[in-house]
C-alpha cells in the first residue's frame, strides 16, 4: 500500500499524540480517520455547492420568486442597525 509521509511540528504532533490516547486509537488511526473525515467533508461541500449552483440557476425558479414577491435580498435604505 503506498505511504504518506508527513512531518509535524512538536506541538501538532504532542497535540495528536493526546488526542489519539484520549480517543483509545493509535496515532496512525487517528491521523487516517481525521483524513477520511476531512475528505468526505470536502466531498458533502462540494456537492452542496454544485446542487445550489444548480437550483439557484434555475429559470423557473427565479421567475416563481419575482411572481410571488418575494425579496430575501438586503433592504435598501437602513443604518445597518438590527431593529
Amino acid at each position: 500500500m503506498p505511504a504518506l509521509n508527513v512531518d509535524f511540528p512538536d506541538q501538532e504532533l504532542q497535540e495528536i499524540r493526546e488526542i489519539a490516547q484520549e480517543r483509545g486509537m493509535t496515532m496512525k488511526a487517528f491521523v487516517r480517520a481525521s483524513t477520511a473525515d476531512a475528505i468526505a467533508h470536502h466531498r458533502a461541500l462540494k456537492e452542496g455547492a454544485e446542487v445550489f449552483r444548480r437550483v439557484f440557476h434555475d429559470p423557473d425558479l427565479a421567475a416563481a420568486i419575482a411572481d410571488a414577491g418575494i425579496d430575501d435580498g438586503p433592504s435598501t435604505g437602513t443604518s445597518g442597525r438590527a431593529a
